[in-house]
């Protein structure tokens, strides 16, 4: 029987398979060949009992990608989420976690909510520095329930983590998108964690016609590692018409003559606000490298 794995904690891994979760331990073959199963793995289990629902993993399929932050596979989209007001949206913030994303060659979504605390005419402001971007960017108010059906729409049939900062109204999205199926995943989660094995975890929560979603906990800061200075403007998804057309070979759109980017930049073609965060996390990067 083939299912997906939807928890991990403490050795053991909860398989969602036919609408029945299954308890199961991962093979010693996992263990010699130095491979950990993950939340997110596409699974073959053979069941041992049917109640309670106990198994076995036999094998993981191929993954088509790996997050490590949050540990999880096989992930289609990623939607984080940001206020316009109530915590006021710290696009610095937003702009790393893109960044990361891009690292994984995760396709991502962005929903501004709380719409409905500020004027129309600055919201559109706001969406229009993403979309111009290359990021599809959803308006959207959970308390006054516009723009969810777009967004749920969106993620309909694929595996999906939801990020953002505390305060954005992360949890009242979810409910907005899935009440029900939503509802139910509490009642999953208390089954799991009625058992002996309870920690912090990832976990992905299945919410029918193939939609899994993942929640993951609130982040105030996201550090870019693993990014050389120099590469950092391939994480940037409106350079990539202008990194070749500029004077220099290697030009990283600071301080160079005659850079594509910037010309783009004063001719409005490029966000100032992205662009400024581009100089900032460049030389954050930079400054770190040299300790």
């Amino acid at each position: 029987m083939t299912g997906k794995i939807i928890k991990g904690i403490g050795g053991f891994y909860y398989v969602y398979a036919d609408g029945v979760i299954y308890e199961c331990k991962a093979r010693g073959v996992f263990r010699n060949k130095k491979i950990k199963p993950l939340v997110g793995d596409n699974a073959e289990i053979e069941i041992i009992s049917k109640d309670p629902a106990v198994g076995n993993i036999i094998s993981i399929s191929a993954r088509h990608n790996e997050l490590i932050r949050p540990a999880a596979a096989n992930v289609d989209i990623a939607v984080v989420i940001f206020a316009l007001s109530d915590p006021k949206p710290n696009f610095n913030l937003l702009d790393r976690f893109l960044i990361m994303m891009e690292q994984q060659e995760i396709n991502t979504v962005i929903a501004l909510n709380k719409s409905d605390l500020i004027s129309q005419s600055e919201a559109a402001d706001y969406k229009k520095i993403y979309s111009d971007s290359g990021y599809e960017t959803f308006i959207v108010s959970a308390s006054e329930n516009t723009g969810i059906d777009r967004l749920r729409e969106t993620i309909k049939g694929k595996t999906a983590i939801f990020a953002g900062p505390s305060g954005v109204g992360k949890s009242s999205i979810l409910n907005r998108i899935f009440p029900q199926a939503y509802a139910k995943t509490g009642e999953i989660s208390e089954k799991i964690k009625r058992g002996k094995h309870t920690t912090r975890h990832t976990e992905l929560n299945f919410l029918g016609e193939g939609t899994y979603i993942m929640d993951t906990p609130g982040f105030s800061s996201l550090d870019v590692f693993d990014i050389s200075e120099e590469n950092l403007k391939y994480y940037f998804r409106e350079f990539e018409n202008y990194n070749d057309k500029c004077r220099f070979n290697g030009c990283v759109h600071i301080d160079e003559p005659d850079c594509a980017v910037k010309n783009a930049l004063q001719k409005g073609l490029i966000s100032s606000k992205r662009y400024d965060n581009y100089r900032q996390i460049y030389k954050e990067i930079k400054n770190r490298r040299k300790w």
